[in-house]
């Protein structure tokens, strides 16, 4: 019994360091993804490679919110007005992206826990003002979606500045064709110049031409009745006169 308790153990960990190992490698490999992607939201204070690789990966084009209410209808971090006559109450949304809500919740977390944060004077003062520690915490996470979204859409700006500019920071080339471009739209040569050309000539039939014969009694191309073609045609008897 001690020998087989002994072994699991030994086998839970062996798994629990392979685990490990593997968490291990996939942060180094997602630092690398987010570096390369040359986006700035991890410069908001709480927003790590996990958090800025969430964000970038569920948001995609930051250009198809129109505003940063767009924006944080789209991550959950909008409150829901249940408004009755002139009292005024904003509930919390269960909408939207969930889990890009969970990282920017994470992000929150980060900030309170540090006391010499921004994100963290700004809790206090909404705790200062009468809002509950929940409430508090849903105000620092629309303004860390806030943060996210100009950080996001300075990014696409930039990236499409350099597209612009082309390589070598040189206004890129917007003619049809360039150097390593497709194909003109008009063609050096003339059409007649051309090898492939379009009106191509039926090619001519060698040998004698072969007639369509015409009926007996029927009048020819020459006005006349009867044709050659035809044996007995103005004879009699199938012989000549």
């Amino acid at each position: 019994m001690a020998l087989a308790r002994y072994e699991l153990g030994t086998e839970f960990l062996g798994d629990l360091r392979r685990i490990d190992a593997q968490m291990g490698d996939t942060k180094k490999r997602l630092e690398v993804a987010v570096k390369a992607s040359g986006t700035t939201v991890t410069e908001v204070f709480g927003v790590g490679p996990y958090v800025a690789g969430t964000v970038t990966g569920y948001v995609g084009d930051v250009r198809r919110f129109s505003d940063r209410d767009h924006f944080a209808a789209y991550n959950g971090t909008a409150p829901i007005e249940v408004s009755s006559g002139s009292h005024k109450i904003f509930r919390l949304s269960r909408r939207g992206n969930r889990r890009l809500n969970h990282a920017i919740h994470m992000a929150a977390v980060t900030q309170v826990r540090f006391r010499h944060s921004d994100g963290r004077a700004y809790y206090d003062r909404k705790v200062k003002e009468g809002k509950t520690n929940k409430e508090a915490l849903r105000c620092l996470k629309r303004r860390i979606s806030n943060a996210i979204f100009a950080r996001m859409v300075a990014d696409a700006k930039r990236k499409a500045e350099a597209t612009k500019a082309g390589p070598g920071g040189q206004m890129g080339n917007g003619s049809v064709a360039s150097v390593a471009g497709s194909h003109p739209a008009e063609p050096a040569l003339r059409p007649s110049h051309s090898r492939a050309s379009s009106n191509t000539r039926a090619p001519r039939r060698h040998g004698p031409a072969i007639s369509t014969p015409t009926r007996p009694g029927k009048a020819t191309s020459t006005g006349k009745r009867g044709s050659t073609l035809w044996p007995g045609a103005g004879t009699k008897g199938g012989t000549a006169k």
